[in-house]
């Protein structure tokens, strides 16, 4: 997480002027700032920053204090500075996975609404075709009233060409 260089003095309880101190000799690739001009430090600007600025204060506890209790705050200050660095690692490592997360989210809800679209278009087709289907059987219906109106003898001589095909059939039948 990018931090300004009075967060970081907040932090490690130095003054503005010893991270500005050592702000200003970090690599240029390293060093940012914002819109408003800024100076703003990266994870790695701070790792480097609070490597410079623990071993002065490690100095300082070594001159108050006892050579073994020095040992112990320096062991303590260099796990300190590795928990806080593996922190910022798996925050970086979260992040990038809730983008990817988002993303695939994303496309998801995309896909969602092109079957979504998909779906609607299929069901008024479906809609349209039963309704020509309906059209249609109306319209067969009526022409066949048609032509049972203009030919009423017609209808019959098909009904008796059907019996006499039946009974044929049967005739037959006995002769097999």
């Amino acid at each position: 997480m990018v931090k300004t260089i009075k967060q970081l003095a907040d932090e490690l309880k130095v003054s503005k002027q010893t991270i500005q101190y050592h702000y200003q000799r970090l690599p240029a690739k390293n060093r940012q700032k914002n819109s408003k001009g800024a100076n703003l430090i990266s994870p790695t600007a701070e790792r480097i920053i609070r490597s410079k600025v623990a071993k002065p204060l490690l100095a300082n506890k070594q001159q108050i204090g006892s050579k073994e209790s020095t040992k112990t705050s320096k062991e303590n200050n260099d796990l300190i500075i590795t928990l806080r660095r593996e922190v910022e690692d798996l925050k970086s490592q979260r992040d990038k996975q809730l983008a990817t997360k988002d993303q695939q989210i994303s496309s998801k809800d995309r896909q969602i609404d092109h079957l979504t679209k998909l779906i609607d278009q299929q069901q008024q087709l479906q809609l349209t075709t039963v309704t020509e289907n309906r059209q249609l059987k109306e319209h067969l219906q009526k022409l066949n009233d048609l032509i049972e109106i203009s030919n009423p003898g017609q209808k019959q001589q098909v009904n008796d060409k059907e019996d006499r095909t039946h009974n044929n059939k049967n005739w037959w039948h006995f002769w097999k």
